[in-house]
């Protein structure tokens, strides 16, 4: 049986992705806020949609093969991946109803600090007045910390998540009731 020489770059030295590569590309378009971004290198192309717009399929990251590299074809990266269930426990007698709340959600997946620092007091409590802008928690990406800031003026009624622990893109983090209604 002939052996065949087997190549994981695809091609030239260099002109193929890697996981570094892209994680390092994600990093700089959050950091600067862009919504949108396509790129080809070594046959491969990278395309990043983030926002609002078309709930959580537009914020997955759409990578598509142009041409399959010398080592077999990838498997598909653009479907999303399964959320993990979540158990919300049953809502007390006189709970503020979902339509009530403000809901602040991830922008990104990393890991949940309710302080700035190991023995700093928590950014926010349950029942504290928060302000629009006001830094409620931090996520850590990839050795990146990035502060959460309220979206509304309101009390914080419930926080979604303990120090520590892991967070999705979209994933609840704080139900805020506004002090006003919009």
């Amino acid at each position: 049986m002939p052996s065949k020489n087997v190549t994981r770059g695809g091609g030239a030295a260099g002109s193929s992705w890697n996981l570094k590569e892209i994680c390092e590309l994600i990093d700089v378009l959050v950091q600067r806020e862009i919504t949108e971004f396509e790129m080809e290198k070594g046959g491969v192309r990278i395309r990043v949609r983030r926002g609002n717009s078309h709930a959580e399929a537009a914020a997955t990251p759409a990578f598509s093969n142009i041409s399959p590299p010398a080592w077999g074809p990838a498997p598909p990266l653009s479907a999303p991946l399964p959320r993990p269930a979540t158990v919300e426990p049953p809502q007390e007698a006189g709970a503020e109803t979902a339509e009530d709340l403000h809901i602040i959600k991830s922008p990104i997946v990393g890991t949940f600090y309710a302080a700035p620092a190991p023995n700093a007091p928590p950014f926010v409590k349950t029942g504290d007045v928060v302000q629009v802008g006001q830094a409620l928690c931090i996520i850590e990406a990839m050795k990146l910390m990035n502060e959460i800031e309220s979206e509304v003026a309101g009390e914080v009624v419930r926080i979604y998540l303990e120090n520590g622990q892991p967070v999705e893109y979209g994933q609840s983090l704080f139900a805020i009731k506004p002090s006003h209604k919009k």
